[in-house]
């Protein structure tokens, strides 16, 4: 090692150029810029040098500056970037091992000054790893951590990490343990470390460690994907895990991560069978499936349940082939198989009711899994009826369940119990008084299949007693119980007065009747089957009122179908002897009747005058029909009243309807209207007046669209006219045509106005308005032009 007291004399090394910096120095003895000068100098003057040792006066001259400033950060670093170098490149660690201890003392000087100084440490440690001196190199790093402060670390741990890495063994273990002390987001690299070097033990305790202080993953792993990595280290080496308590940790992970509940009670259970301890694993599976609430988790568990129980069995089929096991053991072991696939149905049926304990289908599906088995039945009955809420349960199937548990008792002979089975349903808070009806329907069907039709009645009395007050209660209000608002179910009154006329009075039916309208909850076919009734007992005028009692509950369009019914039957029975009433009931009907509906009621009116009254009376009904139905029914009833008028009254007498029904029918309609005059005008040798119905009929005619019509007239000038007649025809189509064509195109024009396609750009505002319709204008000239007669007319009549 160079130093200046192992040289004899220095001036040796000063040549005549230096003398001027050695008087600087001189003066500035302990200046870092004038000791830099010097150093620049004397490498410049050095660079050319040929000799071996040509860099020893520049290394006195630094040991010169160092001597007199030794606390000089930057003198040091540029000495030991220069002198390191400088050993690296001429010799060889194998060869001159002393000079690189000469070097590492060298940095052992520097650094008792500058212990501060990370980057000095740094080039110190990598150096060192030239060298491969382990364990002077950790010391080196120990003692580089133990120098510099905390904030300063971050500089040396990815080096230590990596020097550690490829020492391995303990050495690597007891870094990285040191590390997750500095940096504990890293805990991840000791984990996989350990794994590596298969301390498993530890690794479990580090990640669960990890888990436990909630740490994130510097990988971005998931806290699932953690966990199962910590299952699947403890399941794959039950036997190295000492430090933890396994089970505690599984069982907490089901229940934090509720959408993975089935692996991991499969961890769990793998973990004892490792273990060899198999009842203790089955003790798991069995505790998994009444504890797990989806379908997906309980298949999983029971896959696994019967594959371990499968695979002990074939265990124990080989051990008995080979050492004889005996075969009440094997039978036992088969015994318990079997039972646990015949458990299946059952358990999944118990996971779907833990998910939703107020499934009404899933519990009746478990009254069937234990048919056969009246005891269980009857419990079955007794926890479902216990657990499921009313509010809760599935809409509208509460009640089947009581009428299966009352059916029940019922097939087995026990009347009794099965009528408390009903009489404890209908005390329940259902969520619609449409439940508790259908239970109390249920309830007398029972009395009905016994004969007890008595009992049935009895049982729908009770039913739809009403409370007090009964008028302010609405069906609809959720605020009450249901069973003060089941007596307004229709469905309830339907079936008890259908019970009435089957085995009841007449007194007792019509008093079901009008307490169901006295309630206004009547439908329309209610009202007409209650009609019916009197009708069939012979009550014609009662029947009657009730149809004009169910026209002041119901209005248009239900009345118009009850009106129907009410004017038939009416007919039918009085037919022309009260046929006052019968207008006066038909006026009713009409007055308030909306024009779509109006059509079927006026001729019924118009059949009972053309029967039993005046053929004038019917014609003024058809007349006002006309005016009173709607749109799509007013051509028809125009053809109806002008065939019944010409059967009356003859042919003459329907011109003035023609002409009324041509003023008020829509153009398309009355183009129909105008074929039809035309005709009866042509069957009667009224010439003229049917070519002037033509005439009239085709301003409504596009030629270009209505071919049939302009045919029609082209075929009776044919047979009733002559050449004047015929060019008039052709005249009145001509213009038509130009008629329909100049209003297509205005048309088109201000669309294209609109929209603002004008060819032109200039060609805006009035000015390009009047210069379209100039334009539009010519057109139509030319088309006309075009289409009138030039060398020969191709509608010329040939005469």
């Amino acid at each position: 090692m160079v130093t200046i007291d192992s040289v004899n004399n220095i001036s040796n090394f000063i040549a005549d150029e230096d003398v001027p910096y050695e008087e600087e120095i001189a003066r500035n003895l302990y200046s870092v810029k004038s000791w830099g000068r010097y150093l620049d100098h004397k490498q410049d003057s050095l660079a050319n040098s040929k000799k071996a040792h040509h860099l020893r006066p520049l290394f006195i001259l630094f040991e010169r500056a160092l001597k007199e400033l030794p606390g000089s950060y930057k003198l040091w670093k540029r000495y030991l970037d220069l002198r390191t170098k400088y050993v690296k490149e001429k010799f060889s660690l194998s060869e001159h091992v002393e000079e690189y201890a000469k070097m590492n003392n060298c940095f052992e000087r520097a650094l008792f000054l500058l212990n501060k100084m990370p980057r000095i440490w740094l080039d110190y440690i990598n150096f060192l790893l030239l060298q491969d001196q382990v364990t002077k190199t950790r010391r080196v790093f120990d003692r580089a951590l133990r120098s510099l402060p905390i904030t300063q670390h971050t500089r040396i741990w990815p080096l230590y990490l990596l020097f550690a890495r490829q020492v391995g063994g303990e050495t690597a273990l007891r870094v990285y343990k040191r590390f997750i002390k500095f940096d504990i987001s890293k805990i991840e690299d000791y984990i996989d470390l350990l794994l590596e070097l298969e301390r498993y033990d530890e690794a479990a305790y580090q990640l669960a460690r990890m888990l436990d202080l909630d740490l994130p993953s510097s990988y971005g792993k998931s806290p699932y994907k953690l966990w199962m990595e910590l299952s699947e280290i403890i399941c794959s080496h039950p036997q190295d895990i000492k430090r933890l308590k396994v089970e505690a940790i599984l069982r907490s992970g089901i229940v934090r991560f509720s959408d993975q509940v089935g692996k991991l009670w499969c961890s769990l259970a793998q973990y004892w069978i490792l273990l060899g301890r198999f009842e203790k694993a089955r003790d798991v599976f069995e505790e998994a499936i009444k504890q797990v609430t989806t379908v997906r988790d309980f298949t999983q568990v029971f896959d696994a349940f019967a594959e371990f129980e499968e695979s002990l069995l074939a265990s124990l089929i080989q051990a008995g082939a080979e050492s004889g096991v005996s075969e009440l053991e094997m039978d036992l072991k088969f015994l318990r198989f079997e039972r646990l696939m015949d458990r299946r149905p059952f358990l999944v049926n118990e996971v779907l009711l833990r998910q939703n304990p107020h499934n009404v289908a899933e519990w009746i599906k478990r009254v069937e899994l234990y048919s056969g088995n009246p005891g269980k039945t009857v419990e079955t009955f007794g926890q479902a009826i216990k657990t499921i809420d009313p509010k809760k349960a599935t809409p509208n199937l509460l009640p089947k369940i009581w009428v299966l548990f009352s059916r029940f008792y019922e097939d087995g002979g026990d009347l009794d119990k099965a009528r408390s089975v009903y009489e404890k349903a209908v005390l329940m808070a259902y969520k619609t008084p449409t439940e508790l009806a259908e239970v109390w329907t249920e309830f007398a069907e029972l009395e009905i299949r016994q004969d007890n039709f008595r009992g049935a009645l009895d049982v729908l009395a009770r039913a739809t007693r009403p409370p007090s007050k009964y008028k302010t209660i609405s069906f609809y209000d959720e605020t009450l119980p249901v069973q003060n608002r089941v007596f307004k179910s229709l469905k309830l009154w339907s079936f008890y007065v259908d019970l009435e006329e089957s085995v009841g009075t007449l007194e007792s039916t019509r008093a079901v009747y009008d307490h169901i309208l006295d309630l206004k909850i009547a439908n329309p076919q209610i009202i007409v089957n209650y009609a019916n009734y009197l009708e069939e007992q012979g009550y014609h005028e009662d029947s009657f009122k009730i149809y004009e009692r169910g026209l002041e509950l119901f209005k248009y369009p239900i009345a118009f179908e009850i009106w129907n019914i009410y004017l038939t039957k009416f007919i039918q029975r009085y037919g022309g002897a009260k046929l006052e009433r019968a207008r006066d009931l038909f006026e009713q009907a009409i007055e308030h009747c909306p024009a779509k509906y109006a059509k079927p009621i006026f001729l019924l009116y118009g059949k009972l005058e053309e029967d039993y009254g005046l053929a004038k009376h019917a014609m003024r009904i058809y007349d006002r029909a006309t005016r009173a139905v709607g749109d799509n029914d007013r051509l028809e009833m125009f053809q109806f009243y002008i065939a019944k008028a010409t059967s009356a009254f003859g042919v003459t007498s329907t011109r003035e309807v023609y002409e009324r029904a041509i003023e008020v029918l829509p153009d398309q309609q009355c183009k129909e209207m105008c074929l039809e005059y035309a005709e009866m005008e042509r069957k009667l040798g009224e010439i003229d007046r049917a070519r002037s119905i033509y005439g009239h009929a085709s301003q409504f005619c596009d030629p270009s669209a209505n071919i049939p019509f302009w045919q029609i007239w082209h075929d009776f000038e044919v047979q009733h006219g002559n050449e004047d007649t015929f060019k008039e025809m052709l005249r009145i189509k001509r213009s038509v045509q130009a008629q329909f064509n100049t209003e297509i195109n205005y048309l088109s024009a201000q669309i294209l106005s609109a929209k603002g396609k004008s060819t032109e750009s200039g060609n805006t505002g009035l000015a390009g308005f009047i210069k379209s319709s100039q334009s539009i204008k010519a057109t139509n000239t030319t088309e006309s032009t075009s289409s009138a007669p030039t060398g020969e007319n191709p509608d010329e009549l040939a005469i």
